[in-house]
């Protein structure tokens, strides 16, 4: 787990990757000028997330582009592999485990699991759902470290509890619920309402 490196700075580190990724092939140097310009970010900003990583700018000329695409794949630990679960096989649920580009950030999703029996066996983008309550052997089996939860906020901390008591190390909650976990698990709270309502705000009336 990256630790020394302030979240918000960890959070750029993909659009980097991304936008680095977007350039045609025959171009060798980019500065972090230049993808300031290109992200509307500050140089400076740029420049200090960048040191996080084991990249190195060159004078004039910055950093040599296939090496930096290199350190922030390392970094963002991309070309490992981390196997991960979603947790409710809804309509959020089956629009994750249909997404394909997790494997650009070397996580494989490998299963779902539901409470609801008519799901139970059932497969979703290639992806087997189980039963819920089989998810510590199951998840023992799959090798499984993260995990996406897609439930109702009333069920999201006993459904926490059971994924960290089972291993899991590291949550992506899309809840409406603020999950507690213990020292040693990482949390993300992803709400889409609270971030509409944030985006509403900031348009002038």
């Amino acid at each position: 787990m990256n630790t020394e490196i302030p979240v918000i700075s960890l959070q750029r580190l993909p659009i980097y990757l991304n936008y680095l990724k977007s350039l045609p092939a025959e171009r060798t140097y980019v500065s972090s000028g230049s993808i300031a310009e290109a992200l509307g970010m500050g140089e400076v900003l740029v420049r200090k997330d960048l040191a996080y990583t084991s990249a190195v700018g060159r004078p004039r000329v910055g950093y040599i582009t296939k090496e930096l695409i290199s350190a922030l794949e390392e970094f963002l630990c991309c070309n490992s592999r981390r196997n991960a679960v979603i947790v409710g096989a809804g309509a959020l649920g089956k629009a994750i485990l249909g997404y394909g580009g997790f494997h650009n950030y070397g996580i494989e999703i490998v299963a779902a699991f539901d409470s609801n029996p008519e799901k139970f066996g059932i497969s979703i983008a290639g992806k087997h759902v189980y039963d819920i309550a089989e998810a510590e052997s199951v998840l023992k089996k799959l090798k499984a470290e993260l995990a996406v939860i897609c439930i109702p906020a009333e069920h999201a901390q006993e459904a926490a509890d059971r994924l960290i008591n089972c291993g899991i190390r590291a949550i992506l909650n899309f809840a409406p619920v603020l999950i507690k976990a213990p020292d040693g698990v990482a949390v993300r709270h992803i709400d889409v309402a609270a971030n509409l309502a944030i985006l509403s705000s900031m348009i002038e009336n």
